[in-house]
């Protein structure tokens, strides 16, 4: 399994899983039960689940009227895109073993 497989994996597996935190905060909310920390909410986006998260936000209707998660989570999203082109386009090659 090359490099490249293995960070697509990662990415779809750490956006799958903040989908879902999204959903069962949700969930939670309704119920007035136990909720998960918005510190967690935004280190699953900051790892690279930021689309995964904005399609929760947005699926669910969850976080949508805090300004910090519509704003702050498609700007790490923009940050992590932008890296991934400055990483592409960098004349320094990376060989991974």
């Amino acid at each position: 399994m090359n490099a490249i497989t293995l960070i697509i994996l990662y990415l779809a597996s750490v956006n799958c899983i903040s989908f879902i935190v999204m959903g069962v905060d949700k969930h939670k909310a309704r119920k007035r039960a136990w909720r998960i920390p918005e510190s967690t909410l935004f280190v699953l986006a900051l790892i690279g689940g930021s689309a995964g998260s904005i399609l929760g936000m947005h699926l669910f209707h969850h976080k949508t009227r805090h300004w910090y998660f519509l704003y702050g989570m498609p700007a790490i999203l923009i940050l992590q895109v932008l890296l991934v082109l400055l990483l592409m386009t960098s004349p320094i090659e990376i060989h991974v073993m």
